[in-house]
């Protein structure tokens, strides 16, 4: 999945499958790349949303995080 950068202190980049509602973050690491969480069932309004808000961590926080079920990928 192709993500782009974030301006997220906690979030390095973002991508998003809309016809699986697969949404992809990688967050930043100091050791070398980052771990890439994939977030499934994220309709495309949450992701709308989030994109137009600039990926902002506390909208990750409250939004995403606590509502949908989540794989480690990487």
């Amino acid at each position: 999945m192709e993500r782009k950068p974030s301006m997220s202190s906690n979030i390095q980049s973002v991508g998003y499958d809309a016809e699986n509602e697969i949404l992809e973050v990688e967050f930043h690491s100091q050791t070398g790349p980052g771990r890439v969480y994939q977030y499934t069932g994220v309709p495309k309004d949450v992701w709308r949303d989030w994109d137009a808000g600039g990926f902002r961590g506390s909208l990750f926080a409250k939004r995403i995080k606590p509502m949908y079920r989540c794989e480690r990928i990487s």
